[in-house]
């Protein structure tokens, strides 16, 4: 049986195998000066010779963006974290049938716990992240910090030591700490992206040059869809110190631009309005369009007739006919070109209702009117919490349920790792009641604390993550009533997981650091404090199980045993395994099966494991704690 890794992978390790896959001679060894050791290498000369293209080194110029610590952001990106997500099923709502998760934690632990089970899965992505106005707090990764000097930062901490501190623009580091914050978080989404996924960032003007190039670099300029202009607030401010800022942007991306399509919105009332039946055309409403265009043509110049009243006509100087005379005159047989009510007034092409599309392509400009706007993002949080306000700045559903119209398909995945008071969520589940959708959301957010003067304190909401999961609550089941006999089947439930340190003791992953004589006392290398649903879902994030996967359990000779998704993963973490239980398990034929190393009840029991399997499913993949 092999043993589990229980950690993240190291993306540079990732990145070398495959490079090497592409160009084994490249790969070679040589020695570590620092070390001595020999280490793995690239021959620069023999990869050069590959690829045929100049390298660019030292001083030599070239176009690029950068900043101070930019490779420090991307070791930050690639270095692997012994963390775990813990299921919490008393903050939960329908734990055992829901497909949407709510995760607590630092986004760029949790972003690299999902990165083996999720890689490639995730439709679309939203997020939100701080604009950077010099008010905003960004995520301080410098976890070497004292949580004395968090403390006297910003104030704002958790258990594992604060996460955020205030970027102020007196702050030397004020771009720096902001590009510094996103751009490993970036380079992790971009992973979780599907080949024709897309990601929505949410920006104002501070950061949205900033934005574009960071974006270039991580997705490719070429993968750069569009830039939208939002109507965040419907009136004029007044008193504006210059011009009244009315808008800000959404940029998108996309991870392969050959790849994606961009849904349709659906037509208004208004666009087929303009559509009428002024002669009762059989075929429906219709409207007229030009029959002429710009320019001189040699055969562009004819005269067609008016059935009706015999006039003729021939398009004036400069312009000519859009059809050939032939194709223009089988139209008038048609009754597809209009003369006017009385056959006397220019001709016209008719343009039927019933051949347009089904939907209307996006535009760039999106008006409050149509998505909402600040004022009433903010009205959308409080009737859903007794007239409270509870949080700032929130994005209006419409808004958001319009970028998943366009960027995901009914049943995708949609992340959000900024995801606030959680109005991402709200959209799903909003949209999915509105057209039989079965997107599934997975929302993350740091238990970033709430202040103590504000209301959402005063009403007990202690960090923001508390407010996002009740605000799911409450949306939810108003959504649900609200559909009502329509409701079947919508799930407005969601797994709380929570990012926390590992279920192993240290012991596990670095056996060597320990003297022989201590590890009677280390016998168990699991956390004391740890369940076997904690062990389970650690398991999951280790073989690639999907964290929203269906949960079975059940009982084999007294142990307990967990089923995922039918018999693809089958545990038992209990202790003093027997034969019994392996041989029932073994006879369902799992995927994969796991237990504790220290599991088996006796000698014998470890003799037969692997008989037993053979016997009954030697397919099946053992894996061990």
């Amino acid at each position: 049986m092999d043993k589990l890794k229980m950690m993240t992978a190291n993306r540079a390790d990732e990145n070398f195998k495959k490079l090497a896959a592409l160009f084994p001679n490249a790969v070679t060894e040589t020695i570590d000066e620092a070390t001595g050791e020999v280490v793995r290498a690239i021959d620069k000369d023999m990869l050069m010779q590959e690829i045929s293209t100049k390298v660019v080194e030292g001083r030599e110029e070239r176009y690029q963006f950068t900043w101070p610590d930019k490779r420090k952001s991307v070791l930050l990106a690639n270095a692997p974290i012994n963390k775990t997500l813990r299921p919490c099923r008393e903050e939960s709502v329908d734990f055992d049938t829901t497909e949407n998760l709510y995760i607590e934690g630092d986004n760029l632990e949790v972003l690299k716990l999902l990165q083996e089970t999720y890689l490639g899965k995730i439709k679309m992505i939203y997020i939100d992240p701080p604009y950077n106005t010099g008010n905003d707090f960004v995520y301080n990764d410098d976890f070497a910090e004292s949580v004395d000097e968090y403390l006297e930062d910003s104030g704002q901490f958790d258990e594992d030591g604060n996460r955020l501190v205030q970027n102020t623009e007196s702050n030397g580091r004020f771009h720096t700490d902001w590009l510094n914050m996103l751009y490993p978080r970036l380079k992790l989404a971009k992973d979780l992206l599907t080949d024709d996924g897309i990601i929505i960032i949410s920006i104002d003007d501070n950061e949205l040059r900033n934005m574009r190039v960071l974006c270039d670099d991580v997705f490719g300029e070429a993968n750069f869809v569009a830039t939208i202009v939002w109507q965040k607030i419907h009136s004029i401010k007044n008193d504006a110190k210059y011009l009244s800022e009315n808008h800000e942007y959404a940029v998108v991306y996309s991870k392969s631009i050959n790849q994606i399509h961009i849904n349709l919105l659906p037509r208004t009332n208004e666009m087929n309005d303009r559509y009428k039946n002024p002669d009762g055309d059989p075929r429906g409403p219709w409207q007229s369009g030009d029959l002429v265009a710009s320019g001189e043509r040699s055969n562009g110049h004819f005269i067609i007739r008016s059935p009706k009243t015999g006039k003729e006509f021939d398009v004036p100087a400069g312009k000519h006919w859009v059809y050939s005379k032939e194709n223009l005159e089988k139209l008038v047989v048609d009754g597809q070109i209009w003369f006017g009510s009385d056959g006397n007034s220019f001709p016209r092409k008719k343009r039927f209702l019933s051949d347009v599309q089904d939907g209307r392509t996006p535009s760039t400009l999106w008006l409050a009117e149509e998505v909402g706007h600040n004022q009433s993002a903010t009205r959308e949080v409080k009737a859903l919490f007794d007239d409270e306000k509870l949080f700032d700045f929130p994005k209006p559903v419409e808004y958001i349920k319009q970028m998943i119209r366009i960027a995901a398909n009914s049943d995708s995945i949609v992340l959000d790792f900024f995801s606030g008071s959680s109005t991402t969520a709200h959209a799903v589940m909003q949209l999915n009641a509105e057209d039989g959708g079965h997107r599934k959301f997975i929302m993350v957010q740091l238990p970033e604390e709430t202040d103590e003067k504000s209301e959402a304190y005063k009403a007990g909401y202690k960090n923001i993550c508390e407010i996002g999961k009740e605000r799911i609550r409450r949306a939810g089941a108003k959504i649900k009533e609200e559909a009502g006999l329509t409701a079947h089947g919508l799930d407005i439930g969601f797994r709380v997981l929570k990012c926390d340190s590992s279920n192993m003791k240290d012991v596990y992953y670095n056996p060597a650091d320990y003297e022989a004589s201590l590890f009677s006392s280390l016998e168990d290398n699991i956390k004391e404090d740890r369940t076997p649903e904690d062990l389970l879902f650690q398991v999951m994030l280790d073989l690639g199980v999907l964290l929203s996967s269906k949960i079975e359990e059940s009982a084999i000779a007294g142990k307990r045993v967990f089923k995922v998704e039918g018999n693809y993963l089958i545990a038992c973490f209990d202790e003093a395994v027997t034969d019994e239980v392996i041989t029932e398990i073994a006879k369902q034929k799992p995927y994969y099966f796991v237990m504790r190393d220290s599991s088996m009840a006796s000698d014998s029991v470890a003799t037969n494991f692997e008989q037993i399997f053979a016997a009954y499913s030697p397919e099946t993949v053992r894996k061990v704690l």
